[in-house]
């Protein structure tokens, strides 16, 4: 049974999001002391403290891991929160920007930006989020069309897998026509990873995720109605279309930045929101959608420090860390959904 409580007065909120927090912060800490060159915490201060200068050192904190994980943390939040709405829309669990396909044909769109437009648009990142967002619009328009058809939510489930692998065809097929720079670039790229970011991608990740974080918030009370269904969304004074649309919207920008600017990361936005609602014991949007940015912040920068560290100095694809800390979760939702016979 949801406990209600008083909304941002809930001691159980306040208790989750400051360990969030405080995970958070040693996250952050603990990516800028280690790898290959190890900073104390005395040096990083002092680093900072200094500013910015041409040492080797300094190049390392500010150039390298404080980008990187300042990314991460964006992205992995705007991630959870890009799941949560889509659950939301779908009134479902399991609905996520990954297994829906949808993360799928931004990866697509912007490949094909990559391989045939190259030579004639500059790919600043800006660039890469718009194209990424317009195919990550394309997938959920035809999700949309499917979810009109098909009632049972696995079923749905298993449509967006496969038109993931649509996707992954045609962006398979258009490699054949990429020159040898731009086949390499596609393939550092789609690999997904958080590793060679710089500042400019920080900042089109905070300009374009934490406003839409923000609006997404702002809708939490109708989402909460919407979330007891469209007849009662309607008696409480949502217009259900235009709220629709703005989820959809909103979602699929969120997701498109993260695909543009990081490659596919996969299962963070199913895992974590469910994750963030069983420690808030609650569903209530405003509860959770700010619960569910710190995690995916948390999720996301962990999993970059595992990537770049277990077997340095050969680092692992961030999708390959967070699909063996996501998939079973993923899993052990569809058995408890079946067991509940939901």
């Amino acid at each position: 049974m949801e406990k209600r409580g008083s909304g941002f007065g809930s001691g159980r909120f306040w208790a989750v999001t400051g360990l969030l927090f405080a995970a958070l912060l040693s996250a952050l800490v603990i990516n800028l002391a280690v790898g290959t060159v190890r900073l104390s915490l005395s040096e990083i201060a002092a680093l900072i403290k200094n500013g910015a200068d041409a040492s080797t050192q300094s190049m390392i904190l500010f150039n390298v891991r404080m980008p990187r994980m300042l990314l991460a943390a964006i992205l992995g939040g705007a991630l959870a929160v890009s799941g949560f709405l889509l659950q939301s829309f779908f009134r479902n669990p399991i609905a996520g920007p990954f297994v829906l396909g949808i993360s799928s044909g931004a990866k697509m769109i912007v490949g094909l930006t990559m391989i045939f437009l190259s030579g004639v648009v500059a790919l600043d990142p800006a660039a890469l989020v718009a194209a990424a967002f317009l195919g990550s619009l394309l997938i959920t328009a035809l999700v949309l069309l499917f979810s009109q058809k098909v009632q049972n939510m696995e079923l749905l489930l298993v449509v967006g897998i496969m038109v993931g692998y649509i996707c992954s065809a045609v962006t398979d097929a258009a490699i054949a026509f990429a020159s040898e720079q731009d086949i390499v670039n596609l393939k550092y790229w789609s690999m997904g990873t958080f590793s060679g970011k710089g500042w400019d991608q920080v900042v089109t990740a905070a300009a374009v995720c934490l406003p839409a974080v923000l609006l997404s918030w702002l809708l939490s009370k109708p989402m909460g109605a919407y979330a007891l269904g469209e007849g009662y969304a309607k008696s409480m004074g949502v217009a259900v279309k235009p709220f629709r649309l703005a989820l959809i919207l909103l979602s699929s920008l969120l997701s498109a930045c993260v695909t543009a600017l990081a490659g596919p990361v996969s299962f963070v936005g199913i895992a974590v929101p469910h994750i963030t609602r069983r420690l808030l014991k609650s569903s209530r949007p405003a509860l959770v959608i700010p619960a569910a940015f710190l995690a995916g912040a948390v999720f996301c920068v962990f999993s970059d420090l595992i990537a770049r560290t277990v077997f340095a100095p050969t680092e692992l694809n961030i999708g390959t860390v967070t699909s063996v800390f996501g998939a079973p979760v993923v899993i052990w939702m569809m058995i408890d959904r079946r067991r509940r016979g939901a």
